[in-house]
């Protein structure tokens, strides 16, 4: 089992950048293919961006490529979510997701797929 704790939101401006972070306990981190979701009021979960275990292979929502990049670093069992150019769309509590523990190297971009979640970290981005 992995218990996940994001941290980073905030409020920005728009075209400003944000770095979430989210802590993951437990000592198998990197047997754990990992996502980010979001949520904006009034609308459904959605998609963002996902990785491997691995940290090879790395998959966008179309919305957000090119603008955001996650990441993950094994040894400090840490997954991030580096957001640039932010835009008041972009305003949505965000959510880190695991799925595992397996020996598989893919990305899940179905929310279904992921099986631990954390609490969720509020980005509200200004116009």
């Amino acid at each position: 089992q992995v218990q996940l704790v994001e941290s980073g939101g905030g409020l920005v401006q728009a075209g400003g950048s944000l770095r979430l972070s989210c802590a993951a306990s437990g000592r198998t981190f990197s047997r754990y293919a990992m996502g980010w979701f979001r949520q904006a009021p009034g609308k459904e979960r959605e998609f963002v961006a996902a990785v491997t275990r691995s940290g090879g292979d790395t998959y966008y929502a179309d919305s957000v490529k090119g603008l955001f990049t996650i990441s993950r670093d094994n040894a400090k069992n840490t997954l991030y979510l580096q957001m640039n150019s932010l835009q008041p769309e972009d305003t949505a509590v965000y959510y880190c997701a695991a799925d595992g523990p397996t020996y598989s190297d893919y990305v899940f971009i179905i929310g279904n797929d992921y099986d631990y979640w954390g609490q969720g970290t509020q980005v509200t981005v200004s116009s």
